[in-house]
């Protein structure tokens, strides 16, 4: 784990040396995103759902998008009970602790550890992503951006890419279209597919590259988002997983959900903060200490799942 997170960090460390010497620029990344949001990313998730997908033999599939849904909100409210003397003015902490990088990092840390089964575990993945996305783009949008005087919640920002290919595959497998599609068609897809995992690396190096520390977040800040998603919530994931015996039915969905529990922030939080408003420096400075948090964290927990399960 640990390896594969190190290589990662070193595509990282290209892309955010790239960004702060100016090789690359701001346009640069964000074309490199626009291209990976709505060409890359929508192919690799129409062609895993499409190939991997089997509602029929994973009977259990709808729980993912479930879990990527409840307990994003479940961890805000445990946020909240840290900052229940002043939570008004710290609402925007909230989703630092409970919203996690499901994609760009879980994606090429699940390809290193699991080439044999990447298909399988980038389709938990983007199942994941199902229900993550709508608590992303609704309640984490208005507490990270608290300081916007834009408020209203946009449902259209949940109708992403990514998220209409991954209906579109469902809607086909379950349809049984998805064996009529011919393999000239399936194979371009499958071209551009490969591109978005190393592109999505790439992107997340860039990002947090380009983050200045200007004023360093409060001690207690950090140790409050860092208690609450380095250790609460790995440990309420793996309480999940014995308590429903996930790891007894499908071993690779509980090591996926191990992973993303100890995952650091989305990505998209700053995006959202530099859209919408709120206290970007804030956000970035927490974010950047908390992705070098996740370097020992993340391996930490795996390690510690892998010897008692």
């Amino acid at each position: 784990m640990l390896k594969a997170i190190v290589e990662i960090l070193l595509v990282s460390a290209v892309a955010g040396f790239m960004v702060r010497k100016k090789i690359l620029t701001n346009e640069n990344i964000k074309g490199l995103s626009e291209a990976t949001i709505k060409v890359f990313l929508p192919a690799l998730t129409f062609d895993k759902v499409l190939t991997q997908f089997s509602p029929y033999t994973d009977r259990f599939w709808w729980v993912l998008p479930l879990v990527g849904l409840m307990f994003p909100i479940m961890f805000m409210g445990i946020t909240a009970v840290f900052y229940s003397a002043n939570l008004k003015e710290n609402l925007n902490k909230l989703p630092l602790a409970s919203l996690q990088n499901v994609g760009y990092l879980v994606l090429p840390i699940g390809e290193i550890l699991y080439p044999a089964q990447f298909g399988r575990f980038a389709l938990y993945v983007f199942m994941l992503t199902l229900g993550f996305n709508i608590a992303l783009w609704t309640v984490g949008k208005v507490l990270i951006s608290r300081d916007s005087t834009d408020r209203k919640i946009n449902f259209k920002e949940m109708i992403t890419p990514p998220f209409v290919a991954n209906v579109t595959a469902m809607v086909l497998v379950f349809l049984h279209l998805n064996k009529a599609i011919p393999q000239v068609v399936l194979q371009p897809i499958q071209i551009l597919s490969n591109a978005a995992v190393p592109l999505g690396m790439f992107i997340l190096g860039a990002t947090l590259g380009n983050i200045s520390i200007r004023n360093m977040p409060k001690i207690l800040d950090i140790v409050k988002l860092t208690f609450v998603k380095f250790v609460l919530m790995p440990v309420v994931a793996i309480g999940f997983i014995l308590l429903f015996k996930v790891n007894k039915t499908n071993a690779l969905m509980a090591d996926l959900l191990v992973i993303e529990s100890a995952a650091p922030p989305a990505a998209n939080l700053i995006v959202i903060v530099k859209k919408y408003g709120g206290d970007e420096n804030f956000v970035a400075s927490a974010m950047l200490l908390m992705y070098l948090s996740a370097i020992v964290f993340m391996p930490l927990w795996l390690g510690i799942w892998k010897s008692i399960s």
